[in-house]
């Protein structure tokens, strides 16, 4: 079927609409199908009023089987029921090819492009409608089950797999005079900068201001663009939530033996509310959240009750956790053992830091100082990467 935006007006079962402004005519169809000329995908809309509510489309609206625009005489004619043009086409799994991959001098190695077929099954992200979780004191989740379509869900976790690079961070931290260790128990990687500095096309990063190349001592670290497989999935997640993103961080759980502990995303370079949004990719684990304890020299009333919470990720769900969530909460992935744990897990999850300080952190616990991971298919595991393999 072809669809036409924005060429004049439109009959639609014989109401005449303008296809670029909001319609004056009421449809009495709904669910309409709006197809947005901005974001080149279909969404459905469940009633006339969610159009006209006062959001500005650039669109063409239909809801009848053939659609005839009035002021060229195009005829769209439509071979299949209405609801099948809401379903992503069956993904045709395609080679992975390393034209227009990203680069970065930053990169140890280029990072090609999504497969057209994925690429193209995003426009129909996110595949369910977000289900608002806050029936508890200071929660305020949104959780899409599942967001990517599942046409296209292993072959967007195999493909990140395999194209990205890994970090197994350690770092220490001191507390008093003792010094430790830490080895992070999963793989990590990072992309993005603050709100103070922006990467040109060409990737040179320029101050946010003045658009001209920052300092060469701005940074303690090496910021590095988003390359364009994790941008595309960033630009449709902004569009969903309406929030807006400059990082992407990326866990890998190989096992049910990696995992995160109990923390919050409370940092004061994120702002005062921040909203992250979190992906899971392959194997099903567990995402434990729990009210954070009242300080202990706080008096006043007593402490408000809470329940943990337990959600079983599957692969292609999204959460965005928002508002006071990350302030008065705590989130973690709890170590597993047998069932599909072992299968491995990406977690990719998209945040706004707002300071420099929100970008030496990440950098510092994401990447690190130490080697280069990638993933080796014929080993089914992490490796060590350097230049010479």
């Amino acid at each position: 079927m072809e669809v036409l935006a924005g060429v004049g007006d439109l009959s639609v079962e014989g109401r005449c609409v303008m296809s670029s402004h909001r319609p004056t005519t009421p449809c009495m169809c709904p669910p309409a199908l709006i197809y947005h000329a901005q974001h080149m995908r279909a969404v459905r809309l469940s009633s006339w009023n969610l159009l006209t509510s006062g959001t500005q489309y650039r669109s063409v609206v239909f809801c009848s089987i053939s659609v005839r625009t009035l002021s060229g005489g195009h005829q769209i004619m439509a071979k299949r029921t209405l609801d099948s043009f809401f379903v992503a086409p069956q993904a045709k799994k395609q080679r992975v090819s390393t034209e227009n991959a990203s680069q970065h001098v930053t990169y140890p190695f280029p990072v090609p492009q999504l497969p057209s077929h994925i690429s193209e099954a995003l426009g129909f992200a996110p595949a369910t409608e977000g289900k608002a979780i806050n029936d508890q004191p200071d929660l305020d989740l949104l959780y899409f089950q599942p967001y990517v379509p599942k046409e296209i869900v292993k072959d967007l976790f195999e493909f990140l797999r395999a194209e990205l690079f890994f970090y197994r961070v350690q770092y220490k931290i001191k507390r008093g005079p003792v010094e430790t260790e830490i080895n992070t128990p999963r793989f990590t990687t990072v992309f993005g900068v603050d709100v103070s500095s922006k990467f040109s096309e060409d990737g040179t990063l320029l101050d946010s201001g003045t658009g001209k190349p920052v300092p060469k001592d701005r940074y303690r670290c090496q910021p590095r663009p988003i390359p364009a497989c994790l941008d595309v999935l960033r630009k449709i997640t902004e569009g969903s939530t309406g929030e807006t993103y400059n990082f992407a961080l990326v866990n890998y759980y190989a096992s049910g033996d990696d995992s995160i502990s109990y923390h919050s995303d409370d940092e004061r370079f994120l702002g005062e509310d921040p909203a992250i949004a979190s992906f899971s990719l392959g194997a099903r684990r567990d995402f434990l959240m729990k009210h954070k304890p009242p300080p202990s020299s706080e008096q006043g009333p007593a402490p408000i009750e809470t329940k943990p919470l337990k959600l079983a990720l599957a692969s292609g769900d999204m959460i965005v956790m928002r508002g006071r969530t990350q302030h008065n909460w705590l989130h973690s992935i709890p170590k597993r053992k047998g069932g599909e744990s072992d299968r491995g897990r990406i977690n990719i999850t998209f945040r706004k830091a707002m300071v420099r300080d929100g970008t030496h952190n990440y950098y510092r616990y994401n990447v690190g100082e130490g080697g280069v991971y990638k993933w080796d298919s014929s080993k089914s595991r992490m490796s060590p990467w350097s230049r010479d393999v």
